[in-house]
Parts: C-alpha cells; structure tokens; sequence
C-alpha cells in the first residue's frame, strides 16, 4: 500500500452518538491491493474511493466493525419476508462500477427523503466528479450491484470484492418503494454471492449500539465484532 497523505479530524461530535466526541483517523492511498485492504478492514479500517479511515476517539469504542458468518447465516422471519418480496421480481445485475444520469438521480432523491425524514444533513445533488471519486474510481476491485424492476433502476449497492470477504460500502434506493426493504435485500443478495464464491465473511462497517441507522446489521446472523482489544468474537447468534 502506498500512502499519499494522513491526518487526525479535530475534535467533534459525534454523528452516530450526539453525546459523544469523536477523532477519526483517515489516511489517502495512491495504491492498495484487495489482500491490503482487507488486511485494514480486519483491523476495523473502511473505505471510500481512495481514502480509508477508521475511528481513534478517546472515550467512546462503540464502533465495532461487524461481519456475517457465510456459511452459517440463516434468514430471520422479516429477511425471508424481504426475499420472497423482491426474488424473481427484482433482477440484480453485478458490473464495475460506473456513472450515469440515472444512477445519480436515484442517489440524490434518495438523500433527499432520507433528510426530510429522517433528519440527514440536507447537500446539494451529487456533482458526477464527486460520486466517481466515492464510488467508482477505486484503488482495489469493487462491484456495483444494480437491481431492476423491468427496466427501471430501483437499487444501487457497492460492493468490495476481497480475497476472503464481500465489504458492503453502501447502498441507496427508490424511496417510492421503501416497502421493499431494498437495504436488506442488498446485504441478503452479498451474503448470497459471498456463499458462492466461497467467501467467509460479508463485512458490513461499523456497529454502533444506540445508534438506530446502524443497529439493523446485528440482524443478520450469526455474526462477529471486533472490540477495542482488536479480538474478533462471536456476537449475535
């Protein structure tokens, strides 16, 4: 891994924990391998585009890298009611990641609700050199997972394909048709393509206990966290 810069954010409060201080540690890499990468993700590091980052804050350790166990993961009730809602009527397709009208039109509208409804900071629409620089240009494989109601684009998640994990980096979707739960389906879909290529594990970024944007990942299981100590352990079976 070749590294360009580092730096530690100042002191600020925390978007996952309000009453919380939080210090993240970002570091921008000129070049990283998938094996590199999934090295970093092991060691409670994520990604966007060509910088990665991790949280160094000095009272809290509430944010626990959490991954699923492939090959014993099994659907709860509200999953298999997701799978039965969307299998054989919404097409996925898995191609590099790219930009296009559509794909940016979905994202910002689904900011947009996301912000009057559930309070997101409010940002103007997604420039295209800004989305590359997030999600398409990136310094180790990733897959763009785009799914289909006939031929109108509904889902659009982004997937890092390493030696021994799928990482889901994000996901946004029509919010005209939230019932879908197309979030879920997502991580159902890696978790599916994880078993088929023989993959462990499907990270899916940090854990935050009390933070409800991000407590649904404890749902799929049986999965694993990393704690402060830097020990992986069983979570939530």
């Amino acid at each position: 891994m070749k590294t360009i810069s580092r730096f530690v954010s100042l002191p600020h409060a925390c978007s996952y924990l309000p009453q919380e201080t939080a210090e993240i540690e970002y570091v921008r890499v000129a070049s990283m391998s998938a094996a590199e990468y999934q090295e970093r993700m092991a060691a409670g590091w994520r990604r966007f585009g060509y910088t990665i980052f991790h949280p160094t804050c000095r009272a809290c350790q509430e944010c626990r890298t959490l991954r699923v166990v492939v090959d014993r993961f099994r659907p709860n009730r509200s999953q298999r009611r997701v799978r039965n809602m969307n299998e054989g009527d919404v097409r996925l397709e898995i191609n590099p990641p790219s930009a296009t009208p559509d794909k940016l039109r979905l994202y910002d509208r689904y900011h947009e609700f996301q912000s009057d409804v559930k309070d997101w900071p409010t940002h103007p629409p997604k420039d295209v050199l800004e989305y590359l620089g997030s999600y398409v240009d990136n310094p180790s494989p990733a897959q763009e997972y785009s799914y289909y109601i006939g031929d109108r684009l509904v889902a659009i998640g982004y997937v890092d394909a390493l030696p021994d994990a799928l990482s889901a980096v994000y996901c946004f979707y029509d919010p005209d048709i939230r019932e879908r739960s197309l979030g879920t389906w997502n991580v159902l879909c890696a978790i599916e393509q994880a078993a088929l290529s023989g993959r462990p594990h499907v990270y899916l970024g940090y854990f935050v206990a009390g933070c409800g944007s991000l407590e649904y990942k404890a749902n799929f299981t049986p999965n694993q966290v990393r704690d402060a100590d830097g020990q992986w352990r069983d979570f939530r079976a």
